[in-house]
This record gives structure tokens, C-alpha cells and sequence, in this order.
């Protein structure tokens, strides 16, 4: 029986180390730094690049169809105010909810602006493509068609987002999420996806009312009076080990692990892997790097001393290159 125990253990080890030495490649609104972020085109770069998981987050038309878009907003990143100039409501802002998604696919997707219409990053794509609005069910048929055709496996990473919003519009949009999945046989923990969102009360629900099996994962944002969730909390030891009752990660801003200034990783990363918790940074970007820190060392700090399951990257061959080059684990 010793013996037995002893090479189950010795088992668990090896696999334990197998499985960390691959950290993943989460494509961040895919190849979003060369092409207008979650477009299919964004998407399949991601791909060919060589991403683990290309994300898709999830909003809804008016007509209640899952829609890849980062914002409940349509005008940083869409010419709605030229095509749609009366349609904006009282706080001047163009909502996808209140289109249709045939309206939503006459609309042209450029590169990312701020309010005032000035580049976020101003040397990312520069061209007028006629990139288009994708659904989540364009996206995972891509995705599926391309693992098919290269004998890949590439996972989605869809993010939920603002639930609460959506209810107060009057729409489940995770209702509708998890019926989509369930379609395509994709709400299965043995299935490389995971379903993330920064409302925790909607990851309880999913786990508990919507009886999912997909793999969760926990976002971690910033105290907000006009967020639901209190993000502090979810960073203690006590708040953690809630969090591992429904998911199986975390993702937290890269700042919200590692003291930049100081080079210091901070509490949160060893609570959470005393929790049992994955952790998956956002977002690692090659042209928006902390100050006096490099590419490399900042990758260092993520893959070698915080120990990160993966890494959100808007440029995931970066990653790619990073990881090939030097062994992490």
C-alpha cells in the first residue's frame, strides 16, 4: 500500500510539472496589437500566432445575440456616430444593446479611440479595413474550423460582461451565453474553455442556479461604487478560498500582482495558489510597458517568479517568442 501511495504521489508530481511547464497564451481580444481588436480577423492572426485561448467578450444586440465587443459601447471603437448620429442616449453614448444585429453588421470596427476620437494606441493598425462586428457564434465556428483544418487545439476565453447592466436592460445575457455553449457542447470542464467575468455574484449563479460545468474564472478589477462586487475582499485569504468554491482561476491586473516599482510580487499570488486558484494577469501590452521595465523582464517576473498560469497579451507572439526561448518552469 506504501508503495502504491508512493508512486501515485510521485505520479501526481510529474503531471503537476508537465502541466505548468506549458503556461498558456491567452490571445487578449486576439492579435488585437496589430488588428482592430475581436474581430474574426484579430481572431484568426491570434491563431496563427500561436495562441492557447483567443478571448471573446460578450455583449448583447437588441435582438439578444452575443456579440464580440469589449464595451457595452459602440463608439470607440465603431463609426456608429456617422452612421447612426441619432441614436446616442442622453449620455451621449452609443449602446449596442440598442441595436440590432443587423444594424451592428453595417458598422465598421477601427482601431481603439478615446471619447475625443484620438488613437489609444497610436501605432497599432492605421488602415480603413472593412472590419465588421463578430457574433460569438462566428467566432467559435472560426475557431472550431481552423483547429479542424491545422489539427489544433486553440481554446475560447469569453468574458461576460456587465451582467448587471444587461439585467437592468432587461436581458440574461449569461442565460444566453450558457444556452449558446450548451449548443455547441462547449459547457464541459473537460473542454478548453473557461468562462470569466468580474461580477462575482454572476460566477456563483453560474456555478449554482445555471449548473455549469465549464471552467470559471474570477476577473479581479478595482473597487468601483458602480460595481457590484468588492474586489478587495476577493484578495484575502478568506475571500480567495470563496472564490475557489465556484471557480477555478483568477485575473487580476498585472499590477495587482507585482509591485512594479519595487519589483515585488505581492500576497495576492501565494494566497491564491494556497486557494487552489490558477492565475491568469491582464494584460501584458509590448507598447505600453510599465515604466523602466522591460518586455523580457516583465515576462520574467510573471512566468518565473510569480508562476502565472498564463498571461492575457495583445501581442501574443511576443509570448510565443518569450516562452520558446527560455524555459520558464
Amino acid at each position: 500500500m506504501l508503495y502504491f501511495r508512493a508512486i501515485t504521489l510521485s505520479l501526481g508530481l510529474l503531471l503537476s510539472q508537465v502541466l505548468m511547464a506549458h503556461p498558456d497564451i491567452i490571445a487578449h481580444r486576439g492579435a488585437s496589437g496589430y488588428l482592430p481588436e475581436h474581430t474574426l480577423e484579430a481572431a484568426t492572426l491570434a491563431f496563427a500566432q500561436g495562441a492557447d485561448y483567443i478571448e471573446q467578450d460578450l455583449v448583447l444586440s437588441q435582438d439578444l445575440v452575443p456579440v464580440v465587443l469589449h464595451d457595452i459601447h459602440l463608439d470607440t471603437v465603431t463609426d456608429v456616430a456617422l452612421k447612426f448620429p441619432s441614436r446616442k442616449r442622453e449620455d451621449g453614448r452609443f449602446y449596442a444593446f440598442d441595436f440590432t444585429l443587423a444594424e451592428l453588421k453595417t458598422l465598421k470596427v477601427h482601431e481603439r479611440t478615446d471619447q475625443k476620437g484620438y488613437p489609444v494606441f497610436p501605432y497599432r493598425y492605421q488602415g480603413k479595413g472593412g472590419f465588421t462586428i463578430a457574433t460569438f457564434e462566428e467566432q467559435i465556428e472560426l475557431i472550431t474550423q481552423l483547429n479542424r483544418q491545422f489539427g489544433k487545439s486553440i481554446g475560447l476565453f469569453p468574458e461576460i460582461k456587465s451582467p448587471a447592466w444587461h439585467k437592468q436592460e432587461g436581458a440574461d445575457i449569461t442565460t444566453i451565453v450558457f444556452n449558446l455553449l450548451r449548443k455547441y457542447q462547449l459547457d464541459d470542464a473537460s473542454k478548453k474553455i473557461y468562462v470569466q467575468c468580474f461580477d462575482f455574484s454572476e460566477i456563483k449563479r453560474m456555478r449554482k442556479k445555471l449548473g455549469a460545468k465549464v471552467k470559471l474564472v474570477q476577473l479581479i478589477g478595482e473597487n468601483n461604487p458602480n460595481e457590484p462586487t468588492d474586489y478587495e475582499y476577493l484578495q484575502t485569504p478568506e475571500g480567495l478560498k470563496k472564490v475557489a468554491k465556484f471557480a477555478q482561476g483568477i485575473g487580476p491586473g498585472i499590477g495587482q500582482l507585482v509591485n512594479l516599482k519595487k519589483r515585488r510580487v505581492k500576497k495576492l499570488a501565494k494566497n491564491a495558489k494556497e486557494a487552489g486558484l490558477l492565475i491568469y494577469p491582464y494584460t501584458f501590452r509590448r507598447d505600453a510597458l510599465p515604466a523602466g521595465i522591460s518586455e523580457v523582464e516583465l515576462l520574467d517576473i510573471l512566468f518565473k517568479r510569480v508562476k502565472v498560469g498564463g498571461v492575457f497579451s495583445d501581442f501574443p507572439d511576443s509570448v510565443v517568442e518569450y516562452l520558446q526561448s527560455d524555459t520558464v518552469y
